[in-house]
């Protein structure tokens, strides 16, 4: 198993990093080179730089990911891909993806766009909390020693 994150606004990857090195779980944080930094990583976690184009993380992502990793991230096309690939996929506040919430989510999404293509606001999504973040440690960590 290898955890690959969706890195460029990822506001858990330390708990990834932190809970991964300790089970000897390879991290790949896969960010664009807009987040560059010469910053060394602990043992066991990669940093893959990608193009800042659109999807380029999400491209690379699923070029690596194969049956069983898992993917970290909130972008509904990425985990509608991993999920067909047999990929673990989370989100950071703290729920999994599934076959059966995708779709719904998937529409959401466009419903919201095809809004604001019309002119409408929505809103956006609520601010990440403490709780958000304890929720995912507590996800990550359960989904995490059960595939071991």
């Amino acid at each position: 198993m290898k955890i690959y994150v969706d890195a460029d606004a990822c506001p858990v990857k330390d708990i990834v990093i932190s809970e991964g090195r300790k089970l000897g779980i390879p991290v790949i944080l896969v960010t664009s080179f807009s987040h560059f930094s010469t910053a060394e990583q602990p043992s066991g976690v990669e940093t893959i730089y990608v193009d800042s184009g659109a999807d380029a993380a999400d491209y690379r992502i699923m070029k690596l990911a194969v049956n069983g990793d898992m993917i970290i991230t909130q972008d509904y096309g990425l985990a509608s891909l991993g999920l067909a690939k047999g990929v673990i996929v989370i989100h950071h506040k703290g729920f999994m993806y599934s076959n059966e919430n995708i779709d719904q989510l998937l529409q959401t999404r466009y419903l919201s766009a095809m809004a604001r293509k019309s002119g409408k606001r929505t809103k956006g999504p609520k601010p990440f909390t403490e709780e958000d973040r304890e929720e995912f440690r507590r996800l990550f960590k359960q989904v995490i020693s059960s595939k071991l």
